[in-house]
């Protein structure tokens, strides 16, 4: 099975912050939506997967 480009690299993706989103220059819609559910009153949560954060994978 052949993975896409994204999955290739999705296990290195950095978690990041509510925080870290808002300051963004260039927001994307996971962390948007990331914004919009921690800006909830009593919301919890463990961070978004940022894509600007990528790195290489293992070969």
């Amino acid at each position: 099975m052949k993975d896409s480009g994204f999955n290739k690299y999705q296990h290195t993706l950095k978690m990041v912050t509510s925080e870290t989103c808002i300051a963004c220059k260039t927001q994307c819609a996971r962390g948007i939506a990331y914004i919009e559910k921690m800006s909830e009153p009593g919301a919890t949560g463990k961070g978004v997967a940022c894509h600007l954060t990528k790195g290489k994978g293992m070969k």
